[in-house]
């Protein structure tokens, strides 16, 4: 079974390119260069188009692509919440939910955040399933403005969505009606859930 493997490749795929990315790439390419199937030679065309580039560079484009604008959020619960309150519940049910299957994810990030969700249904195939699809508007809506903006990244996303049953929205605008038509705009009650940025994402992260 593929599905396991995709997902802890897309997880280290989408984190923030530290010093340690020629690393998580390489061993990304080592895990699944053996496999076959649309996902994999997906995330080997990931791997290719961003092999040999400074990590640099390649942290200032993630910074581009996902924390300077709302459209490319990787915070699945922005899609369906947005700021308000019920995303407080929303980040608290997934922290149970983890702590259900024995898994504490890092401290620093919020359980939302894609990659921390996508290593969780690495770890727990069932239960990540589950989750993978419950948030598949959200990552429809994320894919797809990926694919607008022409980012190398949309190939990851594609990879984990070609996964989940059912057909894909066929539009950005049917997965945010599906997503709870988009994010809303009220700010209450996130204050205990925030989570502190890397030092090297300089204040760019949420």
């Amino acid at each position: 079974m593929t599905r396991p493997v995709v997902h802890q490749a897309a997880s280290l795929l989408l984190g923030y390119p530290d010093e340690d990315w020629p690393r998580r790439l390489s061993t990304v390419h080592s895990a699944v260069r053996q496999l076959t199937g649309q996902d994999i030679e997906l995330l080997l065309g990931f791997c290719a188009q961003t092999a040999g580039t400074d990590p640099l560079a390649l942290a200032s484009r993630y910074v581009a692509t996902f924390d300077r604008s709302r459209r490319r959020c990787l915070y699945l619960t922005y899609y369906t919440d947005g700021d308000t309150r019920r995303r407080g519940s929303s980040l608290a049910r997934l922290k149970s939910l983890y702590r259900d299957h024995g898994w504490v994810p890092p401290a620093e990030e919020l359980p939302d955040f894609l990659p921390v969700v996508l290593e969780f249904a690495a770890r727990s195939p069932g239960a990540g399933a589950v989750l993978l699809t419950e948030y598949r508007a959200a990552l429809e809506v994320l894919r797809l403005a990926l694919m607008a903006y022409r980012s190398p990244y949309a190939e990851v996303l594609q990879a984990v969505c070609l996964g989940l049953p059912g057909a894909a929205p066929a539009s950005r605008e049917e997965a945010l009606r599906l997503a709870r038509t988009g994010p809303p705009t009220e700010t209450v009650g996130l204050d205990p859930f925030s989570a502190q940025p890397r030092p090297s994402d300089q204040g760019a992260r949420r």
